[in-house]
């Protein structure tokens, strides 16, 4: 992929309160680039930049390598981009004329819109709606229309800011497709927000997650779900074991992280006597109700449950192995066979690559 808008140091204030600090980031041409963060971290702000709805601070953003930083409202690179908004706008006019907005601004012809808008019902799958008073959808089908109406123009970028954040699981999943079509199929580079975790998994090629005004950790959706930068982002990515330790030796390629008392072996290049933080997802961790004599796992504890939190289809048992407390991922059905309980005695088993190490916060930087 080609680099295609190249975000330099942006920072944003408004009235004295910096919302942006120092957002540095590269987006590739055909990418899905999520962003992703707790609220009131910046990330509408980021977006109505890249959009071109507000002028940043400072810093500079290049579209395929020339400044688009200040342009003027006439400028015809606007056109290349297009946005939807959280909540779905519809104005008070058929679904047709919703959709035919743009193209009528631009001067096409009347074939020529009846001609896209009709496709573009078709694409959305609201064939038949075009006579439908917008305002009287449902607001999954008032995104569509959002979405129909930014991209019949035919935009090189689409950005979209929580595009599904009060859909249910249906009207989500077709966003989503649509989402797909337009990248996959179209090649229209997109740029979007969510705090849908599952869903930035779903479609991105690339996250980021923002906190405090900034990125502070970007990469391939692997990287960043399974090897966080900080505690932060961790917890953030719901990764709920999250422990300090100290590396107290070597041993056979490993080391031997101390944690609450307890040895954990972990793969870690960092000396003996470096104090780390290491994250462990619940779901790498295996849980017996008696001896695991078939694991190959390096850390194996003995402990006793403490807690059972649902979850849906599975549960968080909470279990403590002497002063040390891990959370493991069981589904219901594992629960009800194995009879789980508070005070229930269990084996925990988990492999050395699945204890992720980061650095310790007091001391490093993200």
């Amino acid at each position: 992929m080609l680099d295609m808008i190249d975000i330099q140091d942006i920072v944003k204030e408004f009235d004295g309160n910096i919302v942006l600090t120092g957002v540095t980031e590269t987006i590739q041409r055909g990418e899905i680039f999520a962003i992703i963060g707790p609220s009131g971290q910046g990330k509408t702000t980021l977006l109505r930049i890249l959009g071109l709805l507000l002028k940043p601070t400072s810093g500079r953003i290049l579209f395929e390598e020339k400044s688009i930083t200040h342009l003027s409202d006439s400028d015809p690179v606007r056109r290349r981009f297009g946005m939807v908004f959280q909540s779905p706008v519809a104005f008070k006019d058929s679904v047709y004329h919703n959709i035919a907005l743009g193209l009528r601004y631009r001067g096409f012809s009347k074939e020529a819109i009846r001609e896209k808008v009709l496709q573009k019902l078709d694409e959305i799958g609201l064939t038949g709606y075009e006579n439908r008073k917008a305002t009287t959808l449902s607001g999954g089908e008032k995104q569509r229309v959002s979405l129909a109406r930014v991209m019949v123009t035919g935009p090189d970028v689409l950005i979209l800011d929580e595009p599904t954040a009060n859909l249910d699981p249906v009207s989500t999943e077709v966003i989503e497709d649509l989402i797909r079509h337009y990248n996959k199929n179209l090649g229209t580079t997109v740029i979007l927000s969510t705090h849908d975790l599952m869903q930035g998994q779903r479609l991105a090629d690339r996250v980021a997650v923002m906190m405090n005004g900034r990125f502070i950790q970007s990469g391939p959706i692997f990287d960043v779900f399974t090897r966080p930068c900080s505690e932060d982002v961790a917890k953030f990515i719901g990764i709920s074991n999250v422990l300090s330790g100290k590396i107290i030796r070597k041993e056979e390629g490993m080391s031997v992280i101390l944690v609450d008392g307890t040895e954990i072996h972990a793969l870690a290049e960092d000396p003996v006597g470096t104090q780390v933080k290491i994250a462990i997802r619940p779901e790498e961790i295996t849980l017996h109700t008696g001896p695991d004599r078939l694991s190959s796992a390096r850390n194996i504890l003995f402990g006793i449950v403490e807690a059972v939190r649902p979850f849906g289809i599975i549960s968080l048992i909470s279990v403590k192995s002497g002063d040390l407390v891990l959370s493991v991922q069981v589904t219901w059905q594992s629960i009800k066979e194995l009879d789980l309980k508070p005070g229930v005695q269990v084996t925990l088993s988990f492999k050395a690559p699945s204890v992720h190490i980061m650095p310790d916060e007091n001391s490093h930087a993200c």
